[in-house]
């Protein structure tokens, strides 16, 4: 879909209303349980496949612990996105993420995504609550990966 120049809207972006940040940062907030289990199951099942021993505090033992914790962060918000459009905390609140053109969103543009958020949520959150000065609500990590938040 394309934007309508009559309407004002950029040719080639999707028209939508853009979520409104409270919203998305309460689906933050909402997805922060979601990734604690899915931390809690990670590590787990690590210490299940070291056959009960708890994990050690040798180099290996931790590198494997937290590549295991960061694939999970990956896979929860990247699968959600890519697959539904949404995390579960988006769900709850009723928004989604959308590429501008309103497709759905690619592996590549949601690993782009997660990384620049990262960095969006470093300094005190300025580029996450950039988007509350942005006229199309968009916060860094938005217009870094060419996506859109609706709702």
């Amino acid at each position: 879909m394309t934007g309508n120049s009559a309407s004002g809207a950029q040719p080639g972006i999707v028209a939508g209303r853009p979520a409104p940040v409270g919203r998305r940062l309460l689906a933050a907030l909402y997805d922060a349980p979601a990734l604690l289990t899915l931390f809690v199951i990670g590590t787990a099942v690590l210490v299940l496949g070291n056959r009960g021993a708890p994990l050690d505090a040798s180099a290996l033992s931790l590198s494997l612990h937290r590549a295991c914790l960061v694939g999970l962060w990956i896979a929860y918000y990247c699968v959600g996105w890519t697959r539904f459009g949404q995390t579960l905390g988006m769900r709850v609140w009723g928004i989604r993420l959308v590429r501008l053109d309103g497709a759905r969103v690619r592996w590549s543009q949601a690993l782009l995504r997660l990384a620049s958020g990262v960095i969006a949520w470093l300094p005190l959150a300025l580029g996450v609550v950039a988007a509350c000065w942005d006229p199309e609500r968009r916060a860094w990590h938005d217009r870094w990966s060419r996506t859109r938040v609706l709702g």
